[in-house]
């Protein structure tokens, strides 16, 4: 009867031993409970909570190429340092220059600033003979005015490239005889692409950092 007693005690001792290391999180044969999402967390490289919500919320990076670049400097022999910003200079009729002026002699060669396309050539009473180049992507224009004449065998549609003389400085339309110069404008078209119609840009800038020749 004493053995029986012992035997039974000694089964209700190993059990409330086995509950109470359980309680504590331990199994009884003292190996560590981890379930499978925490293991492997345990090998991901910490995050802190506010750094993973800033990464979620940032936006997306801003678009680039909002102005053209590399432009070539459309009067030949001319050098950056020679330019001057006549883009917000007044004009008669309460009207803004929205373009630089670049001073030259008359029959000074005019450059392409950039590959593209004639779109119109253009004879105007402000303007006098004007040329409209659109750029490949047809995302910018370039207008050139006041020109002695075009070159040579120029023509709508017609593609022309970086460099390639496309007229020759002059005084035409309501220009100063005695001041030749070429009236340079850069415009971001809409999408339109309409030639007489886009948002001015101030070329000044554009081509100061340009490479000013081939």
């Amino acid at each position: 009867m004493r053995l029986a007693q012992l035997i039974v005690l000694g089964l209700v001792m190993g059990v409330a031993a086995g509950w109470w290391l359980q309680r504590d999180g331990e199994p009884s044969d003292g190996a560590a409970v981890h379930p499978p999402a925490v293991v492997a967390a345990d090998h991901a490289p910490a995050v802190p909570a506010e750094q993973a919500a800033t990464a979620i919320a940032a936006p997306a990076p801003a678009a680039t190429g909002d102005t053209p670049s590399g432009l070539l400097l459309p009067v030949q022999g001319i050098a950056p340092s020679q330019l001057q910003d006549t883009f917000t200079d007044a004009r008669s009729e309460g009207r803004v220059h929205d373009a630089i002026d670049i001073m030259a002699a008359a029959g000074t060669p005019v450059l392409a600033v950039a590959d593209g396309h004639v779109e119109k050539l253009f004879d105007s009473k402000r303007g006098g003979l004007t040329i409209y180049q659109f750029e490949p992507s047809g995302r910018w224009c370039y207008y050139y005015a006041h020109l002695q004449r075009y070159a040579d065998g120029l023509a709508e549609k017609q593609t022309i490239k970086r460099g390639d003389v496309i007229g020759y400085v002059g005084s035409t339309g309501n220009a100063n005889p005695e001041a030749p110069h070429l009236h340079f404008e850069v415009h971001a078209l809409g999408p339109e692409k309409q030639w007489w119609k886009g948002e001015s840009l101030n070329p000044y800038p554009l081509l100061k950092k340009g490479d000013g020749g081939d």
